[in-house]
């Protein structure tokens, strides 16, 4: 019961936040303009869109695949695995901060006789790279897109060196979990014993109980990460992929306008921009920001009337289509994936 709570109160939280965008993005717009627009693409640039999407899906679901067989766990088919994706995006797009994603991909992967254990240790890993792409196309971005960057952000440089910061520690924090587990647990028991003193947060033994358990993963996964850094390797390129045909769309609705001055590099640097900034804030899949940096940053870029068409199809491909497959592929894994003993 308090499960289904949690999930209607999110799901009204997702849609106010998505009418409040909506009214905040096309008041004042003439709808019959910005539809004009969107007749005028040509089909194959929606198709290639949605192509991309799955195919961004289908990325993750290879790793856990890849990570189950490379844990002994060979019985699950490549279908679940797409199936645990696609709910794993469902429940991170309409969760503040992706938070709802990896419990439910647990729930169903314990449904197909993944032990817990092993799956929080797989999607511990599969998130680990994640975000270490993220700053590492972060990296890419301030060493060779600078000046790039500085010339369309705007008022979004904020965003942008919050979002890197906050990324870098959190990327940097799990590193030193994996590789240092002794030290990164002298420094959460500090802080949490801190927050303790100062009446921050209440003194309770389950957390600490919480703590050890988690610590306990985290070994897991460092295990694995030290036993097949080849592998871990591998992994990383099909992730770095994953978030560079995520990416793609915004170039892929560029050019279905008609436009080629920049090149794609640049249009996915400055995509890369927003998804830094708006990754580490507690809105599910930065929902009302994500559309307003777009705007900021692409306004030099999308001129002649097409910013709002290309903010509506970037977005509406590469956030509102994935959620709407995810929830169609979430209710089908919810039937076909059965509780096996």
């Amino acid at each position: 019961m308090k499960n289904r709570k949690t999930v209607i109160g999110n799901a009204v939280f997702f849609f106010l936040l998505f009418g409040l965008t909506a009214y905040a993005v096309l008041r004042g717009k003439e709808l019959s303009e910005l539809l004009k627009v969107l007749e005028s693409v040509q089909p194959i640039y929606y198709i290639t869109g949605f192509v991309v999407i799955i195919v961004f899906v289908c990325c993750e679901s290879y790793i856990i695949h890849k990570m189950l067989r490379l844990l002994g766990y060979r019985h699950v088919p490549k279908r679940n695995c797409v199936k645990y994706s696609f709910v794993g995006f469902f429940f991170s797009c309409i969760t503040p901060s992706a938070t709802g994603g990896q419990p439910m991909q647990l729930y169903y992967m314990n449904r197909d006789r993944v032990d817990i254990s092993v799956g929080t240790v797989i999607l511990m890993i599969v998130t680990i790279l994640y975000k270490f792409v993220l700053v590492f196309l972060g990296a890419l971005i301030f060493l060779f897109r600078y000046p790039l960057v500085t010339d369309y952000i705007g008022s979004a440089a904020f965003f942008f060196y919050l979002g890197m910061l906050l990324n870098v520690f959190c990327v940097a924090f799990m590193l030193i979990l994996v590789f240092e587990p002794t030290l990164a647990s002298r420094i959460v028991l500090w802080l949490v014993q801190f927050l303790e003193r100062i009446h921050i947060l209440k003194k309770k033994e389950e957390r600490l109980e919480k703590f050890q358990k988690s610590m306990t993963e985290y070994h897991k996964a460092a295990a694995v990460i030290k036993e097949h850094p080849v592998f871990i390797f591998r992994m990383f390129l099909v992730t770095l992929l994953q978030r560079i045909l995520h990416f793609a769309i915004t170039y892929l609705v560029y050019r279905a306008m008609g436009l080629s001055s920049l090149g794609w590099i640049d249009v996915i640097a400055l995509q890369c921009v927003i998804s830094i900034s708006v990754d580490m804030l507690p809105l599910p899949g930065g929902m009302g920001i994500s559309e307003g940096l777009f705007l900021s940053i692409f306004k030099k870029i999308f001129t002649g009337g097409l910013l709002y068409p290309a903010m509506l199809l970037s977005r509406g491909i590469s956030y509102y289509a994935l959620v709407f497959i995810s929830a169609v592929m979430t209710g089908v894994a919810h039937i076909t994936i059965k509780r096996k003993e």
